[in-house]
């Protein structure tokens, strides 16, 4: 959510802050903006809403030149989408800033800066940034003194990168409960909300804790914690590749990310498993102690996440290991009963979430027999803040609709099950084929996809549907919900998941010859209840869009249109079953000509409340 970028060098900077922003937009944005300090040492900006391609077209318009720049996109909370509430924000000419985040106080600080005297250009929080730190810089002369005054009297969310007229060759960058990262270069130094934004100019990456400031100048970078004193940051080699993080032959990113995933299942199981069980060492060195503790699994998430949460549950109760499932956002506002032996486990795509972040650190003071997050990214809040951490593996995921971080999740969950559940009785038998199971998936997976064309086919039956439900059962109503979300994220199609058996207590009021039903209905113990649900649609004159299992007693016919896929066993069917839903929302969104990979009002990385 948000983005930021900013450079100081001895060579032009505005192209690399332009095509950093590029790479961020996946995260979310309304609009954006990007100011250089000239020879003259003046501020010269340009502003935009929309897309970064409308900025690009401003700066034919008006280039920017300047070896110090800071550049943003935004994703609007504190007023509407306007040239006047793009960042950067600029106060006196002599102070400018971009911020990602929200300032909670704002208002208190705002009341105090007019009666100062200061002059509000737009209706965001962020401006009171610009004013606080142009104020100390008066008081202080110094910029990294007046960026630390007033990071302390802000509250709630924040990175921000600011700059002055009166230091041309340098940055000060500052990084709480948001994410930042400083770009290491010869000669030059950038920072940026996630690495693909600056892998076009370096691969060497310090990625700021929490409470950090960042001086940065043009040969050298210190580093401060949040309470003034300086401290060494280790510098890391990134193994991303500029390719990494581009389409390639596909046309959107999250087809991209679809095909990908048999690779990234590989990747996540490699070296984790051998022939007959799941290595035991996969959570850290201290995991041995906590998971013997543990007894219980308390599961917060959000979104996507959530929904692998909910189909770990069935897994989990099913090798005897209870376990509850909470939305982040619920969770941290409730007050909450800890069970003896519980494991506290969070599962996020970026590590970022700030609900996710904020319910692990108020679980950090409960009596949680540990903390283990499921993460895609090696350096976030969440790796770092948490006991144990099992790193899913998946690759970049620049689509914000999440694909292969879902199933890379749940597959991950899987491993955590095997793991658990040798101490519930869990014969080496069972886990064997568990992990046969595993080791199979990545193929299956590549015949799901040669489906694709089957799907674009069934596509074409939604485009111009506005409303659809989706039905399974057991393990699989969770890979119904996440279907559901899938299509209304990308397609804006109006969309909902039911148990199939909930269908008599309300939602088949809807059925009728306009409303598709999607059903996820592969071969297990609750087939045959589930051939019962069908037909409560089909007698109602509803259309069935079926996703089968190749070998189930399940025919075409009137009203039910089918896709086969292949036999599937119990423990791999969810994740095997989420492909051709997230197909079939893909297809659907291109049909109707939406934005598949920046869809609107969303964003990737969801860092505040």
């Amino acid at each position: 959510m948000c983005g930021i970028v900013g450079a100081v060098a001895e060579r032009d900077v505005a192209a690399i802050l332009l095509e950093g922003l590029r790479r961020l937009e996946y995260r979310g944005y309304d609009s954006a903006g990007i100011v250089t300090l000239t020879k003259d040492a003046a501020f010269d900006r340009v502003r935009s809403v929309g897309k970064v391609k409308e900025l690009a077209s401003a700066m034919e318009k008006h280039p920017l030149h300047g070896s110090l720049g800071i550049a943003h996109t935004r994703w609007a909370t504190h007023g509407k989408p306007s040239e006047k509430n793009a960042h950067p924000h600029i106060c006196q000419q002599t102070v400018a800033v971009v911020h990602n985040g929200i300032i909670e106080n704002y208002e208190e600080l705002k009341s105090r800066q007019l009666e100062q005297g200061f002059i509000f250009t737009s209706e965001t929080d962020t401006e009171v940034i610009a004013h606080l730190v142009y104020f100390h810089l008066e008081q202080t002369g110094d910029l990294l003194k007046a960026v630390q005054r007033s990071i302390q009297e802000l509250r709630g969310a924040f990175a921000l990168g600011v700059i002055s007229t009166r230091d041309p060759n340098r940055l000060v960058a500052a990084r709480k409960g948001s994410p930042l990262v400083v770009g290491l270069g010869f000669g030059e130094n950038f920072i940026a909300s996630d690495v693909p934004a600056l892998l076009p100019v370096t691969q060497r990456f310090v990625f700021l804790e929490e409470g950090d400031l960042a001086d940065i100048r043009l040969q050298e970078v210190h580093y401060y914690n949040g309470a003034g004193i300086e401290v060494q940051r280790q510098s890391r080699e990134s193994d991303l590749s500029i390719e990494s993080v581009d389409r390639g032959k596909y046309r959107h990113f999250m087809q991209k990310e679809i095909f990908e995933q048999p690779v990234a299942i590989t990747n996540t199981l490699e070296g984790r498993i051998t022939q007959e069980r799941v290595i035991d060492e996969i959570l850290g060195v201290s995991a041995k102690e906590i998971l013997a503790k543990t007894e219980r699994v308390q599961i917060i998430a959000c979104g996507t996440s959530y929904h692998a949460g909910m189909v770990a549950r069935y897994w989990l109760e099913a090798v005897g290991i209870p376990c509850a499932v909470e939305v982040a956002s619920e969770f941290r506002y409730r007050p909450v009963v800890v069970q003896p032996g519980t494991l506290f486990l969070t599962l996020s795509q970026s590590g970022e979430t700030a609900d996710t972040l904020a319910a692990l650190r108020e679980a950090k003071t409960q009596s949680y027999v540990g903390s283990l997050t499921i993460c895609n990214a090696p350096e976030s809040s969440l790796v770092r803040e948490s006991d144990l951490c099992l790193l899913t593996r998946a690759g970049p995921e620049i689509g914000v609709a999440s694909t292969k971080a879902f199933t890379t999740q749940l597959v991950s969950l899987l491993m955590l099950v095997a793991l658990l559940g040798r101490r519930k009785g869990f014969s080496a038998e069972q886990e064997r084929e568990l992990v046969s199971q595993l080791r199979s998936l990545p193929a299956k997976m590549k015949e799901v996809l040669d489906l694709e064309d089957q799907i674009i086919r069934l596509s074409e039956q939604f485009a111009d549907k506005s409303n659809a439900l989706f039905l399974g059962r057991g393990s699989h109503y969770p890979i119904a919900m996440e279907g559901a979300l899938k299509l209304k994220e990308i397609s804006y199609i109006h969309a909902e998941a039911y148990p199939a058996g909930e269908l008599k207590h309300g939602p088949l009021a809807l059925v009728d010859a306009t409303m598709p039903v999607v059903v996820v209905a592969p071969k297990d113990g609750l087939l045959e209840k589930l051939k019962g649900n069908l037909e409560e649609v089909r007698a109602r004159g509803g259309q069935l869009f079926v996703f089968a299992d190749s070998s189930a007693a399940l025919a075409q016919a009137e009203g039910i249109h089918m896709i086969k896929l292949p036999p599937a066993e119990d423990w791999i069917a969810p994740i095997l079953y989420t492909l051709p839903l997230q197909m079939l929302a893909y297809h659907v969104a291109v049909l109707r000509g939406t934005d598949v990979d920046q869809p609107r009002n969303l964003a990737k990385s969801v860092t505040v409340e």
